[in-house]
């Protein structure tokens, strides 16, 4: 119990950098004229490359040894393609129906809703 609190603690604190160089990401590229599922992409590459290596090397890591390498990350990338899919297809949805300004507020409602699938993926799956 000790491990998934330290373990979803600090999945939290990277979750939120992450989602905060993703949120800033995606508004300035689509405020400067990006669409917004090239910019939605473009912004979740960048954070999930920094969340892979900070979630690897802290949150789940074993006594003190990182859990990287090709395998995890082969892993890693499978479950952020679907993530992403997801991702993009509600954002491209809100932007369509409500508008950009609404994409921008509804990002971190939907990124944060999936982040909760995320951590079991990334815990029982990617980081193992």
């Amino acid at each position: 119990m000790k491990r998934l609190i330290r373990q979803g603690t600090g999945f939290l604190v990277v979750g939120l950098v992450q989602l905060a160089i993703d949120w800033a990401l995606f508004v300035i590229l689509t405020a400067a004229g990006m669409a917004v599922v090239p910019a939605n992409l473009l912004a979740r590459v960048s954070a999930a490359c920094l969340g892979f290596w900070l979630n690897g090397r802290y949150t789940f890591a074993e006594h003190g040894r990182a859990r990287l390498g090709r395998q995890r990350f082969a892993r890693f990338a499978l479950a952020w393609i679907a993530l992403t899919a997801a991702s993009t297809l509600g954002m491209e949805a809100v932007a369509r129906l409500l508008g950009l300004h609404w994409a921008w507020l509804a990002k971190p409602v939907v990124d944060g809703g999936l982040a909760v699938l995320s951590f079991v993926l990334l815990r029982q799956w990617v980081y193992r």
